[in-house]
């Protein structure tokens, strides 16, 4: 889409080698490598690419009530399934798309969410026509830049906060689904507008 951006900012470097650290990392990943992959290569990098932010938008909503794990482990099959999460795309699907989603295998086959996803989608549009792009309108809940937290243990980290509660009202306001402030935190975690990193953990230095 013309109106995404990309990355210039230095933290999109890549991170440093596992083998090579001197540091800690969060625990969350576990042993699972896309997790892996995922708290070193994306969680935490603040993204301005408006495919990217609806991505991830999405993604979060299927994630409610789930692990992100099940979710990730399903990467693939829904960028697959979504038209690689095209909002144009989205936005134009109809009963019939609708059903035969509700059968693929490979995704969460869950028709609330399911219908929520084009609704956002349409949503989305609105957003991008009115502001010039999603990513001026998301990033104003944090002033532009992201939030640095110092968490020291994952048990520090919120659940919410007084910029996702603000987001979700919004967000609601302008009909989209599945943007309770809890979802809304949690793609602000994964979009880089806050660094939820614990102190200790090396992307948390590359990322500040």
């Amino acid at each position: 889409m013309s109106k995404n951006k990309k990355l210039s900012s230095p933290t999109n470097k890549q991170p440093a080698a596992r083998n090579q650290r001197l540091e800690s990392s969060c625990s969350w990943p576990t042993n699972n490598p896309l997790m892996i992959k995922y708290h070193d290569e994306e969680w935490g990098i603040p993204l301005h690419d408006d495919n990217k932010l609806f991505e991830f938008m999405i993604l979060d909503a299927f994630q409610a009530g789930l692990s992100w794990s099940i979710v990730l482990n399903k990467r693939k099959s829904f960028r697959k399934a979504f038209d690689n999460f095209d909002p144009d795309k989205i936005a134009k699907y109809n009963s019939r798309k609708i059903e035969k989603l509700l059968k693929d295998p490979g995704i969460i086959r869950n028709k609330l969410k399911i219908n929520a996803t084009v609704t956002n989608a349409k949503e989305f549009l609105k957003v991008q026509k009115e502001f010039g792009s999603f990513d001026k309108y998301i990033w104003q809940f944090v002033g532009g830049k992201p939030i640095v937290n110092k968490w020291k243990t994952l048990k520090q980290l919120p659940a919410k906060t007084k910029e996702s509660d603000a987001m979700s009202k919004d967000l609601q306001k302008r009909g989209f689904k599945f943007v309770g402030s809890t979802i809304c935190y949690a793609f602000m975690q994964a979009a880089g507008m806050v660094n939820d990193h614990i102190v200790t953990c090396f992307r948390h230095k590359e990322l500040r």
